[in-house]
C-alpha cells in the first residue's frame, strides 16, 4: 500500500467514525421530536416534560451538525496529499503513538491488512488546540518531540 492509499484508508475510518456520530445524533433528535410530537397537544407554556424533549432534541442537533461539520472536513482532507511536514491534515506516526492532526475526536481505530500487522491499528485524532498538536506542529521526519515528559521520535508523516 502506497502513501497515499494509506493516509486516504486512515481519514476514511476516521470519517466513518464522524458518520455514526451523525447518525446516531440523528436518530435521538427524531425520536426527541416524535415524543414531544405523541405527547400531545400543548397545554401549559411551562410544561417541564416537552421542554427537557426540545432541549435534548437542540442538543441532538447540535452533535449532528457539528459532526456533519466535521465529515465536510475529513472530506476535503481526502483531497490533500501526504504531508512532509506535521500540520493540519498530517498523520504522524511516531515511535509510541499515531496521530491524525485534523479535528478533536479522540482515539479511532484503522482495519490494516498486512501479514505482520495487528488487524486494526489505534489513531487519535487532534485538534489544534491540544497541546500535543503544538508539540508536533513543523516536526518533520526524524525529528523528536517531548511531551510529558516523554520522548517520541517522528518516524513517518502522511
Amino acid at each position: 500500500m502506497n502513501r497515499t492509499q494509506r493516509r486516504t484508508q486512515i481519514i476514511q475510518a476516521c470519517l466513518r467514525l464522524q458518520q455514526q456520530v451523525a447518525s446516531t445524533a440523528k436518530t435521538e433528535m427524531d425520536s426527541c421530536q416524535q415524543q414531544s410530537n405523541e405527547y400531545g397537544a400543548n397545554v401549559d407554556r411551562y410544561d417541564a416534560y416537552r421542554t427537557k424533549l426540545m432541549r435534548q432534541r437542540d442538543m441532538y442537533a447540535k452533535q449532528l451538525s457539528n459532526a456533519n461539520a466535521s465529515i465536510r472536513v475529513l472530506q476535503e482532507l481526502l483531497r490533500v496529499a501526504p504531508m512532509n511536514v506535521a500540520d493540519h491534515g498530517a498523520i504522524v506516526i511516531t515511535n509510541k503513538q499515531k496521530f491524525f492532526m485534523s479535528l478533536g475526536v479522540g482515539k479511532f481505530m484503522v482495519p490494516y491488512q498486512t501479514p505482520d500487522s495487528v488487524p486494526q491499528e489505534v489513531f487519535f485524532a487532534i485538534s489544534a488546540q491540544t497541546p500535543i498538536y503544538m508539540a508536533l506542529r513543523g516536526s518533520h521526519v526524524g525529528d523528536s518531540i517531548t511531551f510529558n515528559g516523554q520522548s517520541q521520535i517522528i518516524e513517518d508523516i502522511l
